[in-house]
């Protein structure tokens, strides 16, 4: 049997006695399998958690027909198994597969990780395990697949730098592409050098980081020193990559309709990339700068193939603050024009308070349900707001929200953040008196009493390359008893707490996050024990085990002289060496400590893209710049499409 041959007859014996076998099955409509023999280089692309929440991911669903599309590449998708199944293949040595051709992944040239969230570590572990690859990057051999981390967690791959060998920070379509070639031309030469010699061509590109190319050396204290190339020709800092013209690449063409349920059943088209709001908690925020628009006929193009493509009746216009695209009313306007009598309904993730109208708000529903509306204030006062910059006052929510109600929603959900930086339980406690005054104004336009206003909050999680870099987090103790005050106090309301809905997060998993998102590679010890412990599925509520990760850490890192507080309640000073400072996000460091000091000062600052610039360094930087509309096309055609 040859290293790439289908492990599925000796899977199949195993699905009967697994829950949701289908989900390993693989075929789903526009899924691409090639023969093993027509690719030069072969791409096994994972999202690192379970189908349903992995199948409908964007940047997984991008790449995979980027590369798929490419003469002589490639490239399949791998997922989560569920411990029921991982239990199974391990007794019956079945290899970690991937879905479209249930290959081993350890026969792939690269074996691509997509992390929107740390919390996906250790089942990149049980991955990595269940396909015969060693661990630690250092061990593998140049047989052993290239193990690639992108997406959102990579801007800081310190923590999992001994378990991959090369990380992309930023846009991955052309950098998969620039990659791919590299690694071509090395296989063509018959693989001269070995792994670290293809490991060396790709960080000469300065383009691809290579961890294994840096020494880091710290201060007695814990503190980094210094980190330093350990290699010639590799250079001190990495850069993130940065697709500027997004019409160019209109993906996916051919979205992937999964066959079990998922998370969301629609078909998703990103509309902008980046944002310049400038919130100061928000990481994707910060690190995909500038903003760059997709024109209004771009849009429908990939609107109409795409539901071609795959007979959904709801598409999801996706993209950090979508109501912010320059035509987003004409856009709304010409679909729902366009599928009214195919009652295609169209939706946006999450609706910015001071960019909902009315009139967009209708477009969105026509042709679909009015479900509820979700807003995102994120601080509970006044003060909390000009802290994090996020420019929306009591009156502008109170307005917005009574236009909805009085316009026939019954329904809203606002979101909120506990432990941001200068927190009071005063701050907390005003989050319930912005919903009593939401519910009161409700019932008086729409002279109902059924008005219902869900609160749901979550833990603020300091990330990197954000001004909130620096600060100290809450712990988890004080979280769990800000959080329950407040909840005393709306159920103590005896008029409007009952049409209250809560629901927020315990301060457990943010402790957890933090300490990866800030962590440096002393951690990795941390999520080595962990797995090893049996920790899988860590974001996943039934799944996730506090105590666990803390007994683990108290076991690794005392050797370090540091502990779980030292990563995560911690202030920073500005004279740090942050561990993932030789990884350039465009942001220059000095600007982003001033707006730190803004945000303590209660300080705001406007959006760049109506005003001068703030100087944050991406444009310059980068070679890129903001790219909005209007275009001043309409959709076209304007018949409607039968």
């Amino acid at each position: 049997m040859s290293a790439a041959e289908s492990v599925f007859p000796q899977l199949e014996a195993l699905l009967p006695h697994v829950q949701k076998p289908i989900q390993y099955v693989g075929g789903e409509l526009n899924s691409t399998v090639k023969p093993w023999e027509s690719a030069d280089v072969r791409w096994a692309l994972m999202y690192p958690d379970a189908y349903e929440v992995g199948l409908p991911n964007q940047g997984v669903m991008i790449l995979y027909e980027v590369l798929n599309e490419r003469e002589g590449v490639l490239a399949e998708r791998t997922y989560s198994v569920w411990p029921d199944l991982e239990e199974l293949m391990r007794e019956h040595k079945v290899p970690q597969f991937t879905v479209d051709s249930h290959r081993p992944v350890g026969a792939f040239d690269v074996f691509g990780l997509s992390f929107s969230t740390e919390l996906g570590y250790t089942n990149m572990l049980t991955a990595l395990d269940l396909a015969g690859i060693p661990l630690e990057s250092k061990d593998r051999t140049v047989d052993h697949p290239i193990v690639l981390a992108g997406g959102h967690a990579a801007f800081n791959p310190e923590p999992i730098a001994e378990f991959i060998d090369a990380a992309i920070i930023g846009d991955g379509e052309q950098a998969v592409l620039d990659m791919t070639e590299i690694i071509r031309t090395w296989k063509a030469e018959g693989r001269p050098g070995g792994r670290e010699e293809v490991l060396l061509r790709l960080a000469k590109t300065g383009s691809v980081y290579i961890p294994g190319f840096y020494d880091v050396e710290y201060l007695p204290d814990g503190r980094i020193g210094r980190v330093v190339p350990n290699r010639s020709g590799v250079p001190w800092r990495v850069s993130k990559h940065t697709v500027m013209d997004l019409d160019e690449w209109p993906y996916p063409k051919q979205p992937l309709v999964p066959l079990a349920e998922t998370v969301h059943e629609r078909m998703s088209v990103e509309i902008f990339r980046g944002c310049t709001r400038g919130c100061r908690f928000c990481q994707a925020g910060m690190i995909t700068r500038p903003v760059r628009e997709r024109s209004i006929t771009g849009i429908g193009e990939m609107v109409e193939k795409g539901l071609k493509a795959t007979g959904f009746e709801e598409v999801g216009l996706l993209s950090l603050s979508s109501a912010d695209h320059t035509e987003i009313g004409d856009i709304a306007k010409g679909l729902a024009d366009r599928y009214t009598e195919d009652k295609v309904g169209l939706s946006l993730p999450s609706t910015r308070v001071d960019a909902f109208n009315v009139d967009l708000a209708n477009e969105l529903t026509r042709n679909g349900r009015r479900s509820g509306l979700t807003f995102a204030p994120e601080g509970g006062s006044e003060r909390m707001r000009k802290v994090i910059n996020k420019m929306v006052s009591e009156e502008d929510l109170i307005r917005t929200v009574s236009t909805a109600y009085g316009n026939g929603w019954r329904q809203v959900k606002l979101y909120f953040m506990c432990g941001l930086p200068t927190e009071t339980d005063e701050d907390v406690l005003q989050i319930g008196d912005m919903a009593v005054k939401v519910i009161a104004e409700g019932r008086q336009v729409s002279g109902q009493n059924d008005i219902r206003c869900t609160v749901s909050i979550g833990g603020f999680v300091p990330k990197p390359h954000t001004p909130f870099q620096w600060a100290p987090q809450l712990s988890a103790e004080e979280t769990d008893a800000r959080l329950a005050k407040l909840r005393d106090k709306i159920r103590g309301d005896k008029k409007y707490g009952r049409s209250i809905g809560f629901r927020y997060h315990d301060g457990k998993p943010g402790i957890v996050e933090g300490l990866l998102s800030r962590g440096d590679r002393r951690i990795g010890s941390v999520i080595r024990a962990v797995y090893e412990d049996g920790g899988r599925f860590d974001g996943w509520r039934e799944h996730f085990s506090y105590d666990r990760w803390m007994a683990c850490a108290e076991k690794t890192l005392p050797g370090f002289g540091v502990d779980v507080a030292w990563y995560t309640t911690r202030e920073r000073t500005y004279e740090e060496v942050l561990p993932w400072d030789h990884l350039d996000s465009g942001l220059d460091k000095d600007w982003l400590w001033e707006d730190w000091q803004d945000a303590l000062d209660e300080t705001e600052v406007e959006d760049c893209r109506w005003t001068p610039c703030f100087d944050c360094g991406v444009c310059p930087a980068m070679q890129t710049e903001i790219q909005v509309g209007p275009t001043g096309k309409k959709l076209l055609p304007l018949s409607v499409v039968k």
